[in-house]
């Protein structure tokens, strides 16, 4: 339960009581963007005690020295923590803390805390995704149900959003890129610390974000992004794929997945892949809607828009990102090293997910915390059927300053009942993303998941 706001943001209220869940905004209050809102519709005003600063464009030039292909360097390297949040100190800082960071401290008193550094609000996006957002303003719908949308292409749908239904969509379709390819995998780490590494290949084509693309098309298509998964390391795992084709329209065809299986030499339709399924080789430590913090059809989840916070959030992590440390520098017993990480203070919408009673999922109630910058969900906690928390994930993020998105660059899933946890994303050991890659729709066809499997 959220107890206290730093920041209630009287966007939220005005767009509350000005149009309904399933109605674009007035070309008057579109006309915010830019001027008192961001482009992407945060405040671009600091706030009061000057904690958090203006946004001023976030970062617009690639740091001297940076190479596309490269790891991307710390743009702030001579930045130092402003003071520390530990077991011992954390209730000073409540406040500003989600009850599942709360929990961290609680469960690991001796070794978790939050190095807080000088708050930088660098996520931006190229100026044509800032144009889009303005125009599906005012025209973005969602569907009947909320399960698709209409009238949006590139931007995000709802910069000003009515509820959290529409909150979550931006974080679902907020800008990452034409298309990338990523290297790396996750470790789903024990209670004593040991972890082996599961290697990914990873495609994703984002419909969405096409040059071009229109709101007209994707509904005629009907596909908002593709993604594809391999796995390639360990050998008794090498082969085994995933291929995702994600609907604009779910109500009227939804998510189509397919798996292949290396030991049957076959693709399979992969209806279940979805919901709480368990995610790909993690070990039970996250279902398939947590990736990526959240994804998929929002229908099972009555969904509530809080209000905004200030919020202490894994911000600008280039330490983490950096192809200078090992997989073994980061994953620590019952948390990643927190001399890696970089938390910041920046303002949230807080967004409720409250299961529906005509479904099931392991989680019962879902909050997510949402950069007001950039929609990516930063803290998700999770609730067990019980109504206790079970889960906390934190998306450690930066800027690829090349694309240029904010994106995160790990996420961990944490198990507080067996203090365990999963960190997806680890490419440190690995080569960087390729944000240039532009592949066919003949890339993602079953077809294509057979030719690529390997037994």
């Amino acid at each position: 339960m959220i107890k206290k706001f730093g920041v209630i943001a009287a966007s939220i209220a005005i767009a509350v009581a000005s149009h309904s869940a399933l109605a674009n905004v007035s070309a008057d209050e579109a006309a915010r963007l830019g001027a008192d809102l961001t482009p992407l519709g945060g405040e671009k005003a600091g706030n009061a005690d000057g904690s958090i600063p203006a946004w001023t464009g976030g970062i617009t030039t690639v740091p001297a020295g940076f190479e596309p292909g490269m790891f991307h360097l710390d743009p702030f390297p001579e930045d130092k923590p402003l003071f520390t949040i530990t077991a011992a100190n954390y209730k000073e800082y409540a406040d500003f803390l989600s009850d599942g960071q709360k929990a961290l401290f609680e469960t690991y008193p001796d070794s978790y805390k939050m190095p807080v550094f000088e708050t930088r609000r660098t996520a931006s996006n190229p100026q044509e995704v800032y144009e889009a957002t303005k125009a599906n303003a005012t025209r973005a719908e969602l569907l009947a149900g909320g399960n698709g949308l209409t009238g949006a292409a590139i931007g995000i749908p709802f910069p000003i959003p009515a509820d959290g239904l529409e909150a979550i969509w931006n974080h679902i379709l907020r800008y990452r890129g034409v298309a990338v390819q990523r290297f790396g995998g996750q470790a789903a780490v024990t209670a004593g610390g040991d972890f082996n590494v599961i290697g990914f290949d990873e495609t994703l084509m984002i419909k969405y974000a096409e040059p071009g693309i229109t709101p007209e098309r994707l509904l005629e298509e009907n596909i908002l992004f593709k993604f594809k998964q391999s796995v390639t390391t360990p050998a008794r795992l090498a082969g085994t794929a995933l291929l995702v084709h994600e609907t604009v329209d779910q109500v009227k065809e939804p998510r189509q997945a397919w798996t292949y299986n290396t030991g049957q030499r076959r693709v399979r339709r992969a209806p279940n892949i979805a919901y709480d399924a368990p995610g790909t080789a993690a070990d039970g430590l996250r279902t398939t809607d947590d990736f990526d913090m959240f994804n998929g059809s929002p229908n099972r989840y009555n969904w509530e828009l809080i209000g905004k916070q200030e919020l202490y959030v894994a911000y600008n992590n280039y330490k983490l990102h950096s192809d200078t440390v090992s997989y073994s520098d980061i994953l620590h017993e019952g948390h990643v090293n927190p001399e890696l990480t970089r938390f910041e203070k920046h303002r949230v919408f807080v967004v409720e997910a409250t299961l529906k009673d005509e479904f099931r999922h392991v989680y019962q109630k879902r909050t997510f915390y949402i950069d007001e910058d950039s929609w990516q969900v930063q803290v998700a906690d999770m609730y067990d059927n019980r109504g206790e928390l079970y889960r906390v994930g934190i998306a450690y993020g930066v800027n690829y300053y090349d694309v240029p998105a904010h994106w995160s660059t790990l996420d961990v899933f944490h198990d507080l009942n067996s203090r365990r946890y999963l960190a997806v994303g680890l490419d440190n050991e690995e080569t960087m993303y390729d944000f240039t890659v532009r592949p066919g729709d003949g890339d993602f066809t079953p077809q294509a998941l057979r030719r690529e499997g390997k037994r």
